[in-house]
């Protein structure tokens, strides 16, 4: 039996974003994952493995290389695959497309938590950021909220009129505070260690929804935009002691632990709030790949 290798853009061509989010769903119906993280280091180069083990849907082993110097050597910086284990006798079941599964999976995950959380008919959303990662969740939410405009700010104007143009029906928002203000939902993606979004200017019935924050050093949001907001996650074990978003806040007493409401193994607890401000922290997590590495590999069965 041959095994199949997935690559980015014929995989792709299978997926469907609110299936996706389905397929996460599904997911977490199933026994709780196992996951293990590695890092070995090679100054200033890392490889970087997360493994996952979901029983009845089986394991998969995401690889990641991160070489600083290879953008001037005209290569990407990150590279990597997924191996994807079949669940009944351990064989490989396929090997899919590192960028292919980190973008469905990041952009899937906070589109979940989102379709879970915001007002169903938003008419407004804000992508801070113009990243890969910005242009990736333009995709998934449009698909999600197709009522809705779509606008990117970035702290480098060019780019979020970069992407703007890029992508039909997105426009460039001017200054970030008016933007959050008139936004239904608000979405960031950034690589900031600092907090660039203000609890001041949200109000109740809002949606915020935080990507960029990965490391036990990072935030995206303020202390007040935490204190104020109901909270959620995708994954209690993958993010509360391991992202600054809400180690920070936690060690420094700003919230408790009484503030996190649910994750994703506790869907039934995540409802929008009219009278609130909600807040969604994407964690990520192996786990998470495994379940979009699964979906893809059975869209990919299926279109063959």
């Amino acid at each position: 039996m041959t095994i199949p290798f997935i690559p980015f853009e014929a995989g792709e061509a299978n997926l469907d974003w609110l299936d996706l989010t389905n397929a996460l769903v599904d997911g977490h119906n199933l026994p709780k994952a196992e996951i293990g993280d590695t890092f070995l280091y090679r100054d200033p180069d890392t490889l970087l493995s997360r493994a996952a083990w979901i029983d009845g849907l089986g394991a998969a082993v995401k690889t990641a290389t991160i070489f600083p110097g290879n953008p001037e050597r005209n290569a990407p910086m990150i590279n990597g695959a997924v191996c994807l284990y079949d669940d009944r006798d351990g064989t490989l079941a396929a090997l899919v497309d590192f960028h292919l599964v980190t973008k469905w999976k990041t952009a899937g995950d906070s589109l979940l938590g989102a379709l879970r959380l915001a007002n169903p008919d938003s008419r407004e959303i804000l992508i801070i950021g113009a990243g890969t990662v910005g242009g990736s969740l333009c995709e998934a939410f449009g698909a999600g909220f197709p009522k809705a405009r779509i606008r990117v700010w970035n702290r480098t104007m060019h780019k979020a009129r970069e992407l703007a143009d890029s992508i039909a029906g997105v426009e460039a928002a001017d200054e970030l505070e008016p933007a959050v203000r008139m936004a239904d939902i608000i979405v960031c993606a950034t690589m900031s260690s600092t907090p660039i979004l203000k609890g001041e200017w949200l109000r109740p019935g809002q949606h915020v929804n935080l990507i960029g924050a990965y490391r036990p050093d990072m935030r995206e949001a303020d202390d007040a935009t935490m204190k104020r907001s109901k909270i959620y996650l995708d994954s209690f074990d993958t993010t509360v002691d391991h992202i600054g978003e809400i180690k920070i806040p936690l060690a420094e007493g700003t919230i408790s632990m009484s503030d996190l409401h649910a994750d994703f193994y506790d869907l039934a607890g995540f409802a929008p709030d009219p009278d609130a401000i909600t807040l969604f922290k994407n964690g990520g997590g192996a786990h998470l790949d495994l379940m979009t590495s699964r979906y893809i590999l059975d869209c990919w069965r299926g279109g063959q």
